[in-house]
């Protein structure tokens, strides 16, 4: 790597999408400082999270990391004192639909407090590029589909989506009162699969909150039964549809918005999904055909905040930042052996060697919770 590197802060960085996006920055010659509080993050050896351990043997090289709170403005700002960041991924803060409508006052003050101490921090230390992870929640209840980036927003289901919102909001204010910022809002659908090593992936703490991951654990025999909320949508099996995105798809829109940044693009706003909209009931199938195991369901009560379908258009992104999603569900389905070679010690022996058609996130969530049937 050069001299020249250019530093990137990664908010929640060794969570789920943060540690896939820390894999690609690294691989695409910038060099990452991950900050993170083990919310949502398993300790690994060297006071490194787990997944970021596992990311510097994939990438072959240190990974900056420190653990830090970004509702700590102290601890923020001797950050930025200590590196000279060219711009800021933002990822952290809490991300659960249904948590945050038990528990709203939390989310508010996680999300938005602590965007605004790290936007504060920036503007004191002259940094004034952002990736902002934000969600396809903020459109709320779709009036068309599918949804562009012109869609209304703010009518919110949820704490969380709101939450998300606002600080779309705020970033968008501070671009228009200060020429000088450029940021980039990418409002994700929603991310399933993980890294084709299988060495990083979803580890939900708890009870996962997200479909696949609990279709996965449901499959490796972690649970017994996935619960499939409502039936009665107007959908065509009557269970919510969603558009799934492979995480290194959404990893590499954010490599995209990087580059946007760079061109003084003041404040945009993409939406990053596939434009294909796929039922719960498919997901499932899908999984099933990955993993050659049969996943047992049962139909329980609609979940509050959610929505019927909610899937992306996702030109806008492929128009102005060159990203498209190339995992499709549809376009990736693949003929392979299956991996079990790739197991690593202590998970459970491959079933049969299975030749099927396998659409590439599922086969990548199945290889990654067989090699880690109990996660982290």
């Amino acid at each position: 790597q050069g001299a020249m590197a250019e530093k990137i802060l990664v908010t929640g960085g060794a969570g789920y999408i943060g540690s896939h996006c820390v894999l690609e920055l690294a691989e695409a010659g910038y060099v990452p400082v991950v900050i993170d509080n083990f919310h949502n993050a398993i300790r690994g050896a060297d006071a490194l999270p787990e997944s970021l351990r596992r990311v510097q043997q994939i990438v072959h090289q240190p990974i900056l990391f420190q653990e830090l709170d970004i509702t700590n403005e102290v601890a923020l700002q001797e950050l930025f004192s200590k590196h000279r960041f060219s711009a800021v991924m933002h990822f952290a803060g809490l991300k659960a639909v249904g948590e945050s409508v038990q528990k709203p006052l939390e989310y508010y003050r996680v999300n938005l407090t602590g965007t605004i101490r790290l936007l504060e921090t920036m503007k004191a230390h002259g940094v004034r590029n952002i990736v902002f992870s934000s969600s396809a929640t903020v459109y709320g209840d779709p009036k068309y589909l599918p949804l562009d980036e012109n869609h209304p927003v703010g009518g919110c289901t949820n704490p969380y989506g709101k939450s998300k919102y606002f600080i779309e909001e705020m970033i968008r204010d501070l671009c228009k009162a200060e020429r000088d910022w450029n940021a980039v809002l990418l409002r994700y659908f929603n991310p399933i699969g993980a890294h084709e090593s299988g060495m990083i992936g979803e580890d939900p703490q708890g009870i996962p909150n997200n479909l696949m991951p609990y279709v996965a654990q449901v499959a490796v025999g972690r649970r017994e039964f996935l619960s499939v909320f409502g039936n009665d949508y107007k959908t065509d099996d009557g269970t919510g549809v969603r558009d799934y995105i492979h995480v290194v798809d959404l990893a590499k829109g954010h490599i995209a918005a990087l580059k946007k940044l760079k061109e003084n693009c003041g404040c945009k706003i993409y939406n990053l999904g596939t434009g294909t909209g796929y039922s719960v009931l498919q997901m499932v199938q899908a999984m099933e055909k990955a993993s050659g195991r049969e996943i047992k369901y049962k139909i329980t009560g609609r979940r509050e905040g959610d929505v019927a379908s909610c899937y992306a258009n996702p030109a806008l992104a492929e128009r102005e930042l060159g990203w498209k999603a190339a995992f499709g569900l549809d376009k990736m389905c693949k003929s392979i052996p299956f991996p079990g070679m790739l197991c690593a010690v202590g998970c459970p022996p491959p079933g049969p060697p299975l030749t099927a058609i396998l659409p590439v996130a599922g086969e990548d969530l199945w290889r990654w919770q067989l090699q880690n049937p109990t996660g982290f």
